[in-house]
């Protein structure tokens, strides 16, 4: 037969998460040299299926097969596809969107902590637990493991929201020759070059792409990104293997910045030009906001990474060491209230993981541990925003950070069915911070709020030393049970305690500033006007106990994962901004609650494969004496998001796929302000040419829907200000993909 049923080999894996070994991060799975047939029926593919299925928590795997013969893959187009995951996009490009888990780390503007991103086992995260998520590559994955809540302590992770483990094709699991070329809407053009081969002993594995986007917005929406990956297998002994991993990216992208209610209605490709001010006793300032088109914000952003890993299997013991450094070059423009903030920075990490499993019948490792080492420094400097370019310096610091975390897990059989899981994990933080500005004042700018192109006299304030060191120490518990009613029905139960210390930019933070002036400046006319240019504010490590229960399991035709959770969150870390926009430091909120429900439904119809991913999220204050119990901000009550594919033909193959908030969602803490409800739904056709080569054409958005796919987060709103981000309008594209 010519060609295969693109409904068994591809659909349904597009659409039915699965999981799969190859570099898992998970203790007691090893370095794969032997070829994986991702088929569903493959040994390894098993073992690891029945390891997710018994797994007391929510876990899922996305493969690679699933969204790689698309045309934009953005890291909501892989993630949306994974309960619980919340991803609202912020440009359409290759840039920040906001991505969350139970609600950990929500009200970042850019998100920058709340999940643990890993590549191949290793973290992407800076030692202080920030990250760049612009760098993570999902196009470049064999597939992704998503970890929700305390299941990824076993990763070394202990923040609330859990981790995300981008796996890496190898030479064994994806041997020979691909390209790829796809062009489209808003100036879109990607092309990659792959290169993998498995020789006597050995593997590796060589990726290049090149990406290129003019962005739906008016001005200042580009964006770009190149990056290489490579891999190398190694069989040392009959027991001991190892695998080397080297990669480069480098990123950019401009920021188009949020527009009004009003705008997004009438233009949404449009960009806000700042606050409208109307002289008089006293004046009138109307549709706060950054002032786009002066500022030029934007982010260039490289990131140079190696590590390696040794596994060795010693009869039921798996023992994993792991080596890591990286080197990340920061440069974000940030309109003129924060400036422009460049942090250069080298971050080491060690990892260390062990299982023992001496039933090899068990689907979970008896005994399993992980200890993970991360240390860091950055130099980081502050330079004012003069209308688009690189102002005089107005802060230097030395950023330092380490974190260890250390955790264990049992997997104890009651009896035949029934699994206890205790686990424990303990974590230890350090952030110190030396400012080496070392001048008796800082510089301040203004542009005249009446003619804001007009640049005001400059003007200085007193040096504050913003030095500070803090640690943070905690202990996060666990305690799992779970019960197979029969071989396809699991219930489980789970009590855990999740820590997350804050991150430097928690802890250091421009103030003051507004759309026509710099930090330190909250009176633009006044140059004079003493005032603070940083907050470094005390901040506690953010805490939590969650409850969650869950059934895994099938009913009928239908593949059914659901989590039902409550957490009750202690010094919840927010990152407050007022109705301009501009930077109000980060606080801890007081007691805060967050609830949801995470349900995953898949099945196959004949020809037809079908997947659903719905989440429910309430997360709000508790009887906060300015904000009562309001919802959180940004928090998106409900996500759904339902994929479908025909296989029409041995070669062609159709699809859709609805992404549905069917509620308003707050913009501001104060619930005066909400983005509308929306709906999108794109429209995919794929096309087997010959045995190796498929073409692809999709249409995004077909609807032309206008919307705002997210919004600023702020404490309390104004109707006219510019907080909605507006999401892509109807777009095409078309690629050609070939394998040899």
């Amino acid at each position: 037969m010519p060609f295969t049923r693109p409904l068994t080999a591809t659909a349904v894996a597009a659409l039915m998460p699965t999981l799969a070994l190859g570099q898992s991060a998970t203790p007691g799975t090893t370095i794969e040299l032997e070829p994986i047939v991702i088929d569903g029926t493959s040994g390894a593919l098993a073992t690891a299926e029945d390891r997710q299925r018994a797994t007391p928590g929510g876990t899922d795997l996305l493969r690679g097969d699933s969204y790689r013969d698309s045309a934009t893959v953005t890291l909501s187009d892989v993630l949306d596809g994974a309960p619980g995951v919340v991803v609202q996009d912020f440009f359409g490009g290759f840039d920040q969107p906001r991505v969350q888990i139970r609600g950990s780390g929500l009200q970042q503007n850019p998100v920058e902590r709340g999940v643990l991103f890993l590549q191949d086992g290793l973290p992407l995260n800076q030692a202080d637990g920030s990250y760049i998520v612009g760098l993570s590559n999902p196009r470049a994955a064999e597939f992704v493991e998503v970890y929700r809540g305390y299941t990824a302590n076993r990763l070394g992770a202990t923040v609330l929201g859990g981790a995300l483990n981008f796996v890496s094709p190898t030479g064994s699991s994806a041997p020979g020759l691909s390209f790829g070329l796809t062009g489209g809407s808003f100036g879109y053009l990607e092309g990659e070059a792959i290169a993998g081969w498995q020789g006597d002993g050995y593997d590796a594995h060589l990726r290049f792409e090149a990406l290129t986007r003019d962005g739906f917005r008016d001005d200042n929406n580009d964006s770009e990104r190149q990056a290489f990956n490579a891999n190398l297998g190694i069989e040392l002994t009959d027991q001991i293997s190892a695998r080397v991993f080297a990669g480069v990216t480098d990123l950019s992208f401009g920021v188009p910045g949020p527009i009004t209610a009003a705008a997004l209605d009438r233009d949404p490709a449009s960009v806000h030009a700042g606050p409208v001010f109307t002289p008089g006793t006293p004046p009138s300032v109307a549709n706060p906001g950054p002032n786009v088109p002066r500022d030029d914000p934007g982010r260039e952003a490289t990131q140079a990474r190696i590590g390696a890993r040794i596994t060795g299997e010693f009869g039921a013991s798996v023992a994993d060491l792991a080596f890591g450094y990286a080197r990340t070059e920061d440069s974000f423009r940030f309109p003129v209230s924060s400036g422009v903030r460049e942090t250069d920075g080298d971050d080491f990490t060690f990892v260390a993981r062990y299982a023992y499993r001496p039933d090899p019948e068990a689907a979970l490792p008896l005994f399993e541990a992980t200890a993970s080492y991360i240390t860091g420094t950055a130099d980081r400097d502050y330079f004012l925003n003069e209308a688009g370019t690189r102002g005089a310096r107005f802060g230097r610091n030395r950023l330092s950070a380490d974190t260890l975390t250390v955790s264990a897990i049992a997997n104890i059989p009651l009896s035949d069915r029934l699994v206890l899981s205790p686990g424990i994990a303990w974590s230890h933080a350090t952030r110190d911070n030396d400012d080496r500005f070392g001048a008796a004042t800082r510089p301040t700018l203004a542009f005249n709020p009446a003619m804001p192109d007009m640049a005001l006299p400059p003007g200085v304030v007193p040096f504050e030393d913003t030095s500070y060191s803090r640690t943070y120490e905690g202990w996060s518990p666990s305690l799992a049970l779970s019960y197979q009613v029969n071989d396809r029905n699991l219930v489980f139960g789970a009590i855990s305690r999740s820590f997350e210390p804050p991150t430097h930019n928690d802890l250091l933070a421009t103030i003051n500033g507004t759309p026509n002036s710099s930090a330190g400046r909250p009176q633009p006319p006044n140059p004079a006007f003493p005032a603070s240019a940083f907050a470094t504010p005390d901040l506690e490590a953010q805490t939590a106990t969650t409850v969650e229960i869950g059934w895994r399991g099938q009913v009928g035709a239908f593949d059914v994962d659901a989590v039902v959770y409550h957490a009750a969150i202690e010094n919840e870390l927010l990152s407050l901004r007022d109705v301009t926009g501009a930077s109000l430091g980060a606080v801890n909120a007081g007691e805060t609650t967050h609830k949801g429900v995470e349900l995953g439904v898949s099945a196959v119809f004949g020809d037809v494969a079908a997947r659903l991913a719905y989440t429910y999220q309430d997360f709000r204050f508790d009887d906060d004496p300015v904000r009562g119990n309001n919802r959180l901000a940004g928090a998106t009550p409900h996500v759904i998001d339902l994929a479908l594919d025909w296989a029409a033909t041995d070669r062609l193959n159709l699809g859709g796929r609805l992404y549905w908030r069917p509620v308003k969602t707050p913009v501001d803490n104060l619930n005066t302000l909400h983005a509308d409800p929306f709906a999108t739904l794109d429209l995919n056709m794929r096309y087997a040419v010959t045995e190796t080569t498929t073409a692809f054409f999709e249409i995004r958005n077909a609807t032309d829907e206008r919307y705002a796919a997210s919004t600023l987060i702020v404490d309390q709103a104004r109707n006219d200000q510019a907080a909605f981000i507006p999401g892509d309008g109807r777009s095409f594209y078309i690629g050609l993909r070939s394998t040899f």
